[in-house]
């Protein structure tokens, strides 16, 4: 944990009531962009009904309640993994496929020669 995080946590013995998608992330130990993740999941439900686009605050007393839920953690873990996996999956299709073309193509090029 950084030293920011540290203070923050620290700060008065108590955590503000309202926490941003970087402090939950603080708190439930992980990345900031794994947070909209649990959120599309319908894991970790921001306060009020925020905008696609606006900031989105949580409830400090529910997150600190989901960390010792052992069930949710697991949920939670299984869902950014997953999210992960299939992400790096299309990535590697994407580029398998971007590579393809161009391997057909250069076959294609060759020369012909009189053995042909």
């Amino acid at each position: 944990m950084r030293e920011d995080q540290q203070r923050f946590m620290m700060l008065l013995g108590q955590i503000p009531a309202r926490l941003t998608v970087e402090q939950a992330a603080w708190v439930l130990n992980c990345q900031q962009h794994d947070v909209p993740i649990l959120v599309a999941a319908r894991l970790l439900k921001p306060l009020g009904n925020p905008l696609p686009n606006s900031i989105k605050f949580f409830a400090a007393a529910d997150v600190l309640e989901l960390t010792k839920d052992r069930s949710w953690l697991v949920k939670a873990t299984m869902t950014i993994n997953q999210h992960w996996q299939q992400k790096n999956a299309r990535q590697r299709k994407r580029a398998l496929e971007a590579e393809a073309p161009q391997t057909d193509a250069s076959r294609r090029s060759l020369p012909l020669t009189a053995n042909n």
